[in-house]
């Protein structure tokens, strides 16, 4: 390790309320506001909507108390990437950190901005209207586009001058976008006269329907189908497939850890009291959208924006897009940085070891990783450009949970193979909160191998290319 980053990382920045913003921020990105459309197609009903967020509320709390126990042990920048290594060795902690790399961060980055760009072209139409910058068959490069590269950028650019000025920006915004919410909350009960509660949450298990598609991805033209059994299971893991990813980048909090006052603590409390406070706010924002909108508005809003779609139900056409695009611009932009912030950590601890580019080890005068967040910036902005990144983020959900399954599996084989080491911090309810976790992760894992391969297989593959680098890197004893 550099003795600068040694002495930096002695210097604690960020205090518990910080890293709680930090949770919250990178977890409330677009998702919120898009993916309940997709899964009411999925389900039809308001009720297994509402099942799948409690789901993936239980899910994610349970991760997240769970990760408090390897937070403690090691409490250093990294995060996951540091807990795969230390328990399973420097393949598995290698994989996932390819993993990030090449799509988990810089893939959410570039997707998380483009929805900044596609929310600002609500305020600036001529954004939308104008032509292609480039176009070739099917593949084209936009202004909006340009506009997430510029704000990957700027927030790149930002968080090379100290942690302090990215701590700030993220407070700020996510403060912002956690006010904003509750807001849209409580005027989305207080404003809606005629709401449709009852009729959306009057659908049970009786009639669990399915509208886009039946599960085997053929597309169904006859309104909604009845379905039972299995079929049902896989339809809720297939639904859940947004909700989750949705749900994800808490675990950020974890690659500051070095950053972090009072690590040992403060790294688990910020991810608990984090992730429940925002699951909490999703599943109110649902009640939002299901006491304003019908089941059909809700499944078949415009570009599955369900929120602007409430939003003009609660405030009126005009002004209800307009707040909402205001609203998602702000939540876009803290996601942004807190996921710039954050992931250049790791990049930098992979270097320590080996596993990543030389250039990226070292700290400039500010005392961050500058060369490692501009190479995240930069491949993000590549992947902008792709077009891809979200083909490659629906990819990528199941490599996600996987991960997060074997990291929460480490604890309990931490348990059993070093049963004496000091725990500062012990996981709440062991073993029943790591084993909730690893139950229904296998049980979406498992039905989405069988109903949704689109889903598994490429993300997969993708992380499995790392397996040649990794031999690769160590033959040659190189650092990159």
């Amino acid at each position: 390790m550099e003795k600068g980053h040694e002495a930096e990382s002695s210097k604690r920045k960020l205090g518990l309320f910080d890293a709680a913003m930090l949770v919250m921020g990178s977890m409330i990105g677009s998702g919120i506001f898009i993916v309940s459309a997709d899964i009411m197609r999925d389900l039809g009903s308001g009720y297994w909507l509402i099942v799948v967020w409690v789901i993936t509320a239980v899910m994610t709390i349970a991760a997240a108390i769970s990760y408090g126990e390897l937070s403690a042990l090691f409490p250093k920048a990294g995060g996951q990437y540091t807990y795969l290594k230390e328990i399973f060795g420097k393949m598995m902690g290698f994989l996932y950190g390819w993993g990030l790399f090449t799509v988990i961060q810089t893939g959410t980055i570039a997707a998380v901005a483009v929805a900044f760009g596609k929310f600002t072209a609500y305020l600036i139409p001529a954004l939308n209207d104008a032509a292609p910058i480039f176009q070739s068959g099917s593949y084209k490069i936009t202004w909006i586009q340009l506009l997430a590269i510029a704000v990957i950028l700027l927030l790149t650019y930002i968080n090379t001058k100290g942690v302090e000025s990215g701590k700030v920006l993220q407070n700020i915004f996510t403060g912002s976008k956690i006010i904003a919410l509750i807001g849209l909350i409580i005027l989305g009960f207080l404003l809606v006269n005629n709401g449709f509660w009852a009729e959306n949450m009057k659908f049970g298990w009786n009639a669990f329907n399915n509208l886009k598609t039946d599960l085997n991805g053929n597309f169904m033209k006859a309104g909604w189908e009845s379905i039972s059994g299995m079929a049902i299971m896989g339809g809720i893991a297939a639904a859940m497939v947004g909700s989750v990813f949705s749900s994800v980048a808490w675990e950020n909090v974890t690659f500051v850890s070095g950053e972090i006052e009072n690590p040992k603590k403060n790294v688990v409390r910020s991810m608990v009291l984090g992730t429940t406070a925002v699951m909490v706010l999703y599943l109110l924002v649902n009640f939002i959208y299901l006491n304003t909108l019908t089941r059909d508005n809700i499944a078949f809003a415009v570009n599955d924006r369900v929120a602007v779609a409430a939003s003009e139900q609660i405030f009126g056409a005009g002004i209800g897009t307009i707040v909402m695009a205001v609203l998602v611009m702000i939540s876009t932009f803290g996601c942004v940085n807190g996921i710039v912030l954050a992931g250049a950590r790791v990049f930098q601890t992979m270097a320590q070891d080996g596993m990543f580019f030389k250039a990226a080890l070292k700290n400039n005068k500010n005392g961050v990783p500058e060369k490692s967040l501009w190479m995240q910036g930069i491949w993000a902005s590549v992947l902008c450009l792709s077009g891809q990144y979200g083909n490659l983020l629906d990819m990528i959900s199941f490599v996600i949970v996987l991960f997060y399954m074997i990291t929460v599996f480490g604890v309990i084989y931490l348990r059993f193979k070093k049963p004496d080491l000091e725990r500062p911090y012990k996981t709440w309810l062991y073993p029943v909160t790591p084993i909730i976790y690893l139950v229904i992760g296998s049980a979406f894992c498992i039905l989405l191998l069988i109903y949704k391969q689109q889903y598994t297989w490429p993300g997969l593959i993708i992380v499995l290319l790392g397996v040649p680098v990794y031999f690769l890197i160590n033959k040659n004893d190189a650092k990159l």
